[in-house]
């Protein structure tokens, strides 16, 4: 992504009920575990840990795969 991500940025995202916003909570660039399920986030292949502004869920994406609100 051209724009680096940082902590409070509004982004929206796809799932399979239509896009969802929320912030972005923190670049992750190390394993972690959300829920349960395991992140397996790296240096070379970083995640960015959201939360949606409907449930305040917590997920984790790639970087592509979200889209800055401005």
């Amino acid at each position: 992504m051209a724009n680096k991500l940082r902590k409070g940025d509004t982004v929206t995202w796809n799932t399979s009920q239509g896009e969802t916003t929320g912030k972005v909570v923190k670049n992750q660039t190390t394993p972690t575990k959300i829920k349960g399920h395991e992140v397996k986030a790296s240096k070379s292949d970083p995640q960015v840990i959201v939360e949606s502004s409907k449930t305040g869920a917590e997920a984790a994406h790639k970087p592509s795969a979200l889209k800055k609100k401005s």
